[in-house]
């Protein structure tokens, strides 16, 4: 009886201890969409430290399938997840194979797409260009590492990445100082990547604001070694092939990239996409397998983003299943950058400078 007990209060401290781990963006607003008092069976797709899935199962009547591809966020979970009386199911996955993590029709999913704090907070997966740690940036070990990316890549590969994943400006010039650091020595660490991003950049003028020098870069990186967008557009199209009629989708975004295809998905699958470009005719519609909830997006509350400031570039877009079945979608059509693959021959010679 005593060991039961002990186990007891050894879950519900690991529980306490994941809840203060990690605060969920918008949790009222994802609560409200998602409607978790009707019951059934959810899907959160980004689990890390358990917040949409804890919130979803205070409901009765509610079942959670946690699913997250860091190893580390399931191993943690597993020990306070039988306080849930098998209410939630872990899986290490990808979340662009969710659809495979249930044989029962969804009732609703959410995802919350990027880094978590808590990768962000841990030196030691190379998220961070704040603390030093090895370059890393992976969010599950069967990656390549962004060390390992940065060494192998050709200067314009590596600019067209910081370019198109990272909007970073002087893409060109950070690449080509990059590949001539890699020349004199291996680049292994986070802020010997900071600083070599630093020396390549003219310096801020006295007074003004502005994001730290490396945060592009690094964010252009980390898209790169999880191929997050990739990921996104998969998972997108995982969730039509398995919510239930009625089921709703939820997701929650940081950046321009991932809301972007985000914002182009719904408005494919509602029939609000435009049907025609100058370059491309008229095509036939088809039937919508999606309703917005929401018009446009939502975005934290000002008490939200005073707690917790990593909150202010949050936007949560929202829709409900039809019965229309799932079908494919083109990635480039939802504005999926396209790098193309990194050859030795390639030269940035007759390429304009950025």
């Amino acid at each position: 009886m005593a060991d039961q007990s002990n186990a007891l209060q050894a879950q519900r401290a690991a529980l306490e201890a994941a809840r203060e781990l990690h605060d969920p963006v918008m949790l009222r607003e994802v609560l409200a969409v998602l409607d978790p008092a009707r019951g059934g069976l959810f899907l959160d797709g980004t689990f890390g430290a358990g917040g949409y899935s804890c919130a979803l199962l205070d409901q009765p009547g509610v079942s959670v399938i946690g699913l997250d591809r860091d190893p580390e966020a399931i191993a943690r979970a597993q020990v306070w997840a039988p306080l849930y009386a098998g209410r939630l199911s872990l899986v290490e996955s990808r979340f662009s194979a969710l659809d495979q993590a249930s044989e029962t029709p969804l009732d609703g999913v959410v995802l919350d797409i990027g880094v978590s704090s808590m990768q962000i907070d841990d030196a030691g997966r190379g998220f961070s260009f704040m603390r030093d740690g090895p370059l890393d940036m992976r969010m599950s070990p069967d990656l390549e590492s962004a060390a390992d990316l940065i060494a192998r890549l050709d200067e314009q590969t590596l600019a067209d990445i910081l370019y198109l994943y990272g909007e970073e400006r002087a893409s060109r010039r950070i690449a080509r100082a990059v590949v001539a650091a890699r020349d004199e020595q291996p680049i292994s660490s986070t802020l010997q990547l900071v600083e070599i991003i630093e020396a390549a950049l003219p310096k801020p003028r006295p007074g003004v604001k502005a994001p730290h020098p490396a945060t592009r870069s690094f964010q252009a990186l980390r898209i790169a070694v999880n191929d997050e967008l990739g990921e996104l557009v998969a998972a997108l199209q995982a969730a039509e092939r398995a919510l239930a009629p009625g089921g709703v989708l939820a997701v929650v975004t940081f950046h321009s990239l991932e809301d972007r295809i985000v914002k182009r998905f719904l408005q494919d699958r509602c029939g609000k996409l435009p049907q025609t470009t100058r370059y491309q005719p008229q095509i036939n519609a088809s039937e919508p397998t999606f309703e917005l909830i929401e018009k446009g997006i939502l975005r934290p509350d000002e008490s939200e983003t005073a707690v917790n400031p990593r909150a202010r570039s949050a936007k949560l877009r929202a829709a409900r299943r039809l019965v229309a079945p799932s079908r494919a979608v083109d990635p480039a059509a939802l504005g999926l950058p396209r790098i193309a693959p990194a050859t030795p021959m390639r030269r940035a010679k007759g390429r304009k400078r950025r």
